[in-house]
């Protein structure tokens, strides 16, 4: 096998296995618009799309004077949570393309591990990566830092060189880069269907952008 086959192929969660992005970003709008922060979709799209939790309220308390106490975070929840369930749906043919691909796979994701199960299991994905998932809660640094893609990785037992991440976030990008893998960014999610994110994925010179994943096993292959 070549030194950089590709052996391991890691999924985001949101916006690349399950097309969660607009009921999450609809919840984050309006909980901080009850919270007295005013902000459009767009805004929290560009500022919080891909991060983690940890990384959202830094952002909230630093520059937006807004602690995110316990119970926002709570409320927030069991509000994403609830929707979830009753609207969520998996990207479109995403299992035919995990099931196509001759490579290890796993999900890193800056959600909690619970919302990423929840999410998996609600569109009917969870089968095809238990256990291999991984939160940004297990590392110090959440995206567009290295870590958690670094931890993926390393836990599965793959080289760098030998991973290929599939991202659908500025954030996301940049962490796979900085990690030393090639990064395939998906633009098929109902968020990512305009040219303001597509041309944001593709000014950070992703090894491929697509927007099928019916698309993605060539690509691998290659």
């Amino acid at each position: 096998m070549a030194e950089h086959a590709t052996r391991l192929v890691i999924f985001d969660c949101d916006g690349v296995l399950v097309d969660s992005e607009p009921i999450s970003l609809g919840v984050l709008v309006e909980v901080l618009d009850a919270a007295g922060v005013s902000m459009t979709t767009e805004e929290a799209s560009e500022r919080f799309l891909g991060r983690s939790l940890q990384s959202m309220s830094a952002i909230l308390h630093d520059e937006y004077g807004l602690a995110t106490d316990t119970a926002f975070l709570e409320a927030m929840r069991m509000r994403l949570y609830a929707r979830f369930r009753q609207e969520l749906k998996a990207v479109s043919g995403i299992r035919q393309a995990v099931e196509q691909l001759d490579a290890a796979c796993c999900v890193a994701s800056s959600s909690q591990p619970e919302r990423i199960r929840l999410s998996l299991t609600v569109t009917g994905l969870i089968d095809l990566f238990e256990p291999h998932i991984f939160s940004a809660t297990m590392v110090t640094h959440g995206k567009p830092a290295p870590d958690l893609f670094l931890h993926a990785s390393a836990q599965m037992g793959y080289a760098p060189a030998n991973c290929i991440v599939i991202e659908d976030s500025p954030a996301g990008i940049g962490a796979a880069k900085a990690a030393g893998m090639r990064v395939f960014a998906f633009a098929g999610a109902s968020h990512a269907r305009n040219d303001r994110h597509r041309q944001a994925l593709a000014n950070l010179d992703p090894d491929v952008l697509f927007d099928d994943m019916g698309e993605l096993i060539q690509f691998v292959r290659q």
